[in-house]
């Protein structure tokens, strides 16, 4: 007989949950130098502008960065289409652009074709994997670490919240700035974590779900994106996300008195823009639950508050990690295993 025990549905992507604040921890204190001199280098060469590309988690990842240098750097950015290079051979000029290729296994064709012809078409070119080995690491002219230790489970997570401390930190470096408001993540990380009971309880709510819809603004619209993600890809849950504006636009009419609804309100100018729609769902009947400052929970039918006097450029990391306990604990209500969800590959061979 085997003394092998029997795989427990979820336990690597638990774990790997876990992790989260000492990862977090660990980027601040040992990576961070590095991120600082990467950044004043390309700070140095004065890009015009920003491109990044990414597919999957990493895209979410890559949008929140859209957000970051935008809002902080002034600085337009967009996000890639890869296949116009890939697939139909464009060779854009991209002379003093930078291109940020995010990639949790840096080992996707599609992102390393596309970042050499993005240097060969003159970029600066910035990979931002798990990874330093990879291909991706390779063809790029820069590389950050995010330095979160091997990801076993199919769904990520502690690379997200890696990356999306990394590129923070990141652009803080371009502004000449430290990221001050990075420094308290990891303990304010492990409280959030810490109330999976909350989450578990909010799970109920999703188990016999046939839909949902996730919505956000400003900063928080990569957490909708992300968790939306999350829910499908474990669960199985048809889960749309849509910027609240957008929601506006039309796709409200699809939510009524049983349509599970989730919000993400961040603490800031994010939030205050989504405050319209939250009337509008509410004036729905619609099951909403919000992810938010404990005000906002209290207006809702249910949430799961977050720290306050986060600030709001930050608050992402934080947002995320309830939605990610919410995608697990909803698997495991529905008899699956999060750890392996169907037709998933950890490295997506896309060209």
């Amino acid at each position: 007989m085997s003394d092998q025990q029997p795989h427990r549905p979820g336990k690597i992507m638990a774990a790997e949950m876990a992790e989260q604040p000492a990862v977090l921890r660990r980027l601040l204190d040992e990576g961070a130098p590095r991120i600082h001199e990467i950044a004043a280098e390309i700070a140095g060469r004065e890009p015009r502008f920003v491109l990044l590309t990414a597919r999957g988690t990493s895209d979410n990842a890559a949008l929140y960065a859209k957000y970051l240098i935008e809002v902080l750097l002034g600085k337009p950015a967009g996000l890639t289409s890869m296949s116009t290079t890939t697939a139909y051979g464009a060779k854009p000029d991209l002379r003093d652009v930078l291109v940020i290729t995010v990639s949790q296994s840096g080992g996707s064709p599609d992102l390393v074709a596309s970042t050499k012809a993005a240097r060969e078409g003159g970029a600066i070119t910035l990979a931002v994997t798990n990874n330093a080995a990879s291909p991706l690491a390779e063809v790029s002219e820069f590389h950050i670490d995010v330095l979160a230790g091997a990801e076993k489970a199919l769904p990520a997570t502690k690379t997200y919240t890696a990356e999306l401390l990394a590129l923070y930190l990141f652009v803080e470096g371009l502004r000449g700035r430290e990221g001050a408001a990075a420094k308290g993540l990891p303990q304010l990380a492990a409280g959030v974590l810490a109330r999976r009971g909350e989450v578990k309880a909010l799970a109920e709510r999703y188990r016999f779900a046939q839909r949902l819809v996730i919505t956000s603004r400003g900063y928080g619209y990569p957490t909708a994106r992300e968790a939306a993600l999350k829910l499908m890809e474990t669960s199985y849950i048809p889960a749309t996300p849509f910027s609240g504006a957008d929601l506006l636009h039309g796709p409200l009419a699809m939510v009524d008195n049983v349509s599970p609804v989730i919000a993400i309100v961040p603490d800031g100018k994010g939030g205050e823009a989504l405050q319209p729609v939250l009337e509008r769902l509410r004036g729905r009947g619609a099951d909403l639950v919000v992810i938010g400052r404990q005000e906002q929970v209290d207006a809702a039918s249910a949430g799961f508050a977050l720290p306050g006097g986060v600030p709001e450029e930050v608050q992402p990391i934080l947002e995320i990690l309830p939605l990610q306990q919410l995608a697990y604990e909803v698997t495991i209500a529905r008899g699956q295993d999060p750890d392996a969800p169907r037709a998933l590959a950890k490295v997506t061979e896309t060209r």
